[in-house]
């Protein structure tokens, strides 16, 4: 992790120096939390490479996780343009929120409960993707796939790889990202096939660069 230095400003005796620290995964790109950060939190989430925070109620220093164990070690620390607010990107060891939800932002503004947040479009899609397969609509195409089976989805991933690889030989970029968009999708439709997800894919890429 790369040290960063104080930013100007900042100190740890009040709660005027505090600054907000959101908090990201790695991995997945969703949010997880929002904590408060003054100078000590912020030197000593650098030293050990674990995420500590201030806490406003108990006027105190914590470390994410001192009691649970859903510790968040971190993998990269920013701060934005005015050195006034932090991103942290940390690889969370268990549920993120109290309630044992993976993120703290689960609930629309009227209250009602919302699924984690998205990390990526990818995301997005997977979970549209999953509606069509378990409440298929008419007229759905991603519906019509799942019911064609698995031999189906396999021949069209293919189609959909060949179609990819020829545009990265022979056509414009613009025709290359679409069929790029086509295979992705396509994939997408096979690991809900499978019960599987890009979080899953995500983690063995993570793994490979040593993350996890």
């Amino acid at each position: 992790m790369t040290p960063i230095s104080t930013p100007s400003g900042w100190s740890s005796g009040s709660e005027e120096a505090l600054r907000p620290a959101v908090v990201q995964d790695a991995v997945t790109g969703r949010v997880l939390m929002l904590g408060w950060m003054n100078e000590e939190a912020l030197r000593r989430t650098q030293e050990t490479g674990e995420v500590h925070f201030w806490s406003r109620s108990r006027g105190r220093l914590w470390r994410k996780g001192e009691t649970s164990g859903n510790v968040l070690r971190v993998v990269e620390i920013r701060l934005d343009c005015d050195a006034d607010a932090v991103l942290v990107q940390a690889l969370p060891a268990g549920p993120t929120c109290h309630t044992g939800r993976p993120s703290c932002f689960h609930r629309a503004p009227e209250g009602s409960e919302t699924p984690p947040p998205s990390g990526s479009i990818l995301h997005r899609l997977e979970q549209v993707v999953g509606s069509r397969r378990d409440h298929p609509e008419a007229g759905s195409y991603t519906a019509q796939l799942f019911a064609a089976g698995p031999d189906e989805i396999a021949k069209k991933i293919g189609e959909e790889a060949v179609e990819a690889l020829l545009a990265l030989r022979h056509q414009p970029d613009r025709r290359v990202l679409e069929e790029a968009a086509d295979l992705l999708y396509m994939l997408t439709v096979g690991l809900s096939l499978r019960g599987l997800s890009w979080d899953a894919v995500l983690q063995v890429l993570a793994e490979r660069r040593g993350l996890r």
